[in-house]
């Protein structure tokens, strides 16, 4: 199933792939599980505005997943426990919205990234039950400002800026079934990253350090993971600068393909 969340008028939307222009209009039914509900006709995503594929409480996300990453950085990689941060959700823009440079920095860069879907409310869960509680996957770039990141102490500033998680276009629940009755895809998922046109990153599930699993079990370890909640698993290596005019494109193999332009966020206009 491929999920998108999309807006018509002033109503928003949750809708199913049902053909190649086709969804089913959806609504979503409780707050602690990802349930969707046929609610209407069927739209033309040609003809909506498409938003964010879900609307999370929190957007986790995982740093130095991918070894060749962490040493490309100068970082030693985590082999003990994940290194977890946080992306506010008003960081969050849809397919298609601009990334926005703000103001006073010299660097932004690119992380495209496998995102998690949470799909019902759990604390402290083992990882053997982890994927009963995982909707699907979808495509995600974590933008960040890497003077800012290198300036401070910690990461808010440099990940938490507004259009810094562009995340889409919509929710593949294959991965999910595929590893919830336990079968190994035979093509592993992977994520590849474009700048104009140009491969700079692609990365495999099978490189994590942490898999999807273990990611899972110790956030719930924490925190509640609420439906809808995303964990951005980490980008591999070939991380590198954006700038005014570029187009980014961040592509899981199973379908999500995530296009975002890139331009200058305008300076405040004095009154």
């Amino acid at each position: 199933m491929r999920i998108y969340r999309y807006r018509i008028g002033k109503a928003e939307y949750y809708g199913q792939l049902v053909g190649e222009d086709l969804v089913k209009r959806c609504v979503r039914m409780s707050v602690d599980k990802y349930e969707l509900k046929v609610c209407g006709p069927e739209d033309r995503l040609s003809e909506v505005e498409l938003l964010p594929p879900t609307k999370p409480t929190k957007i986790l996300c995982v740093g130095r997943n991918y070894r060749a990453h962490a040493e490309e950085m100068g970082n030693v990689p985590p082999d003990q426990q994940p290194l977890i941060f946080l992306k506010p959700p008003s960081a969050l823009i849809s397919h298609g919205a601009p990334i926005m440079i703000p103001p006073g920095t010299e660097r932004v860069d690119y992380e495209g990234e496998i995102a998690i879907v949470i799909a019902k409310r759990c604390f402290d869960i083992e990882a053997s039950q982890a994927y009963e509680y995982m909707l699907g996957v979808t495509a995600f770039n974590d933008v960040t400002a890497r003077d800012w990141q290198k300036q401070d102490n910690q990461w808010t500033r440099a990940k938490g800026c507004d259009t810094f998680a562009p995340c889409g276009p919509f929710i593949d629940t294959s991965a999910a079934e595929a590893l919830v009755v336990g079968g190994e895809r035979k093509v592993p998922l992977t994520v590849k990253t474009l700048v104009n046109g140009e491969e700079r990153q692609r990365g495999s599930i099978r490189e994590l350090t942490f898999n999807f699993a273990s990611l899972i079990s110790y956030i719930s370890q924490y925190m509640t993971l609420e439906a809808g909640d995303i964990i951005a698993t980490g980008t591999p290596a070939g991380v590198g600068a954006l700038n005014p005019g570029d187009e980014v494109v961040v592509e899981l193999n199973c379908g999500p393909r995530l296009v975002n332009s890139v331009i200058r966020r305008p300076e405040p206009v004095g009154e």
